[in-house]
């Protein structure tokens, strides 16, 4: 992903509660095909499949996240979202970019993978206070769980991920 656009699944829309049977659930969009799903809380950890396109519902690659997009694709994500802040002329940011895209193959539908253009989107860029890039964030809903800075290597980043559960 030499630009940091090549690749990039488009963003599933908006989840919503919902409570049927005193079973918690979600609705949300397949990152295949668009449709919304309804998956139990029980089972966002079992990597659903599109009722629709049969497809696995969270996205295997990461998702390009905007300002005015943020809400939908971060805070309101069922699963934690680890939020790369980049942009294309930084080179410590495109040598990290493959290293994510494995990262969100491997862990799809236990965590998604989202790419902020910090150049196209400065308001969630200082909101954090990301001064260097690149800077991944990793989110639980609204929450900031734990920040990196810098080309870190893949094992460091896999380490925090493994925090999360």
């Amino acid at each position: 992903m030499s630009d940091g656009r090549s690749g990039v699944a488009p963003a599933p829309r908006t989840i919503q509660a919902w409570r049927m049977d005193g079973n918690d659930g979600v609705v949300t969009s397949c990152a295949a095909c668009g449709k919304r799903n309804r998956i139990l809380r029980a089972r966002l950890q079992d990597d659903p499949v599109c009722g629709h396109c049969k497809q696995k519902i969270f996205p295997r690659k990461p998702v390009l996240v905007t300002d005015a997009t943020w809400t939908a694709q971060v805070e309101e994500s069922p699963i934690p979202v680890l939020v790369d802040f980049w942009a294309p002329w930084c080179g410590p940011c495109r040598a990290v970019a493959p290293v994510l895209d494995a990262i969100a193959a491997e862990r799809a539908g236990r965590v998604k993978i989202a790419k902020l253009n910090v150049d196209e989107n400065p308001g969630s860029a200082s909101r954090f206070g990301v001064q260097a890039i690149p800077t991944m964030i990793l989110f639980r809903g609204p929450q900031q769980i734990d920040q990196l800075r810098g080309a870190v290597p893949r094992s460091v980043i896999e380490e925090r991920l493994d925090r999360v559960r």
